[in-house]
């Protein structure tokens, strides 16, 4: 999630602008300005990273306004911006789809920021990459083929990996930028590419999903983007309808699915068709990761008609699999007793999202 390809897919950023002549070019529209125009059309933003004085602000962009630069937030989160101390900027770029920056923080560590949106640190990294991983994989016996949906930093498989009942380990995503920048920066994660169960696809992920062979996958991880702009359409029906296709009978889905905290509306909505397209169950959890917005970020959960997938309580721990392996890097965030309390939902959310109330889950019955 993207095409903030390092959290994930990517669409093609486009928008049309009509000609005095009624021609329509298309003109490449980088995502940070698509969201800032979402807020503020009347800024014809050049939007970038910005530090000031030795901080970075994330959720912040910046426009070249005559000889005036302007600040302002990005409506995704409004009325706040998440700030870190740099140390350096290690690398700063623009790909076909979005600006890449890597700096060195003074409490996190290396960071990775793709349109002024904090991707990853070195720091915390660990929670959301071993969240979005194990809570599918450890639902289901013996996962073998797995897709991944963007994910680029290759920190998703690397935790795939882990599985040694994994044999075929496809991955997606639209930025090579980001893939080349993370194997030269981010080395701990990108080690995922060199397992020799992976199978690197360069391409639009919807694209690649629609191409799918029916039923060929126990579990799909969709690490995508802030649904904004073009990457709306990753969190409508006919996205959702592809995968469930590409699915095996008792396959499961784990979708990055935003704050509780900001976006409990985009949560109603996803469950809501969730349900509607995934006849096994659709479940919300949730995890810490202090550099995400409110710090905490969400993972929906759904499994299609066969076997029934209980995924509150983990069939095949992760325990069970750090004590028959050997690892170089040992598990940080995540743990059965985690998996678990991630189901465990707060009041106000149960009351804000109806959908993870008003239907029956049928792993239960």
């Amino acid at each position: 999630m993207e095409a903030d390809a390092g959290r994930g897919l990517g669409c093609q950023k486009t928008m049309d602008g009509k000609a005095s002549n009624g021609i329509v070019p298309k003109k490449e529209i980088p995502s940070c300005c698509l969201k800032a125009m979402a807020s503020a059309p009347e800024l014809d933003a050049k939007c970038h990273s910005t530090v000031v004085s030795g901080w970075f602000s994330e959720h912040q962009s910046a426009s070249d306004k005559g000889n005036k630069m302007v600040y302002f937030n990005n409506p995704m989160w409004p009325g706040e911006a998440h700030s870190l101390q740099v140390e350096s900027i290690l690398f700063q770029g623009r790909s076909e789809y979005q600006e890449v920056v890597v700096f060195k923080s003074t409490s996190y560590g290396k960071v990775l920021v793709l349109d002024g949106i904090v991707q990853l640190t070195e720091k915390d990294e660990c929670a959301y990459q071993e969240m979005i991983t194990h809570l599918p994989l450890c639902s289901i016996p013996s996962p073998k083929t797995v897709l991944v949906v963007g994910g680029g930093d290759g920190g998703v498989l690397r935790e795939v990996a882990r599985h040694n009942s994994v044999e075929h380990i496809d991955i997606c995503e639209i930025d090579k930028m980001v893939i080349d920048v993370s194997k030269e920066f981010f080395p701990e994660l990108a080690k995922g590419f060199e397992d020799p169960r992976v199978h690197l696809h360069v391409g639009d992920a919807v694209d690649f999903l629609r191409r799918a062979p029916k039923e060929k996958y126990d579990a799909i991880i969709v690490d995508s983007s802030d649904p904004v702009g073009p990457a709306q359409e990753l969190v409508e029906k006919p996205f959702f309808e592809t995968i469930a296709k590409a699915l095996k009978p008792g396959g499961v889905l784990c979708n990055m699915a935003e704050s509780m905290w900001l976006h409990t509306h985009l949560i109603q909505d996803m469950i809501s068709i969730c349900r509607k397209i995934f006849k096994g169950s659709v479940h919300y959890a949730w995890g810490s990761v202090p550099t995400y917005p409110s710090g905490v970020i969400g993972f929906l959960l759904c499994s299609t008609e066969g076997p029934p997938v209980d995924f509150k309580n983990p069939i095949n721990p992760i325990e069970k699999l750090e004590s028959s392996a050997e690892y170089e890097r040992e598990l940080k965030f995540y743990n059965s007793e985690i998996h678990s309390a991630a189901f465990a939902l707060p009041s106000f959310l149960r009351r804000e999202v109806k959908a993870l109330v008003d239907s029956p889950d049928p792993a239960q019955d």
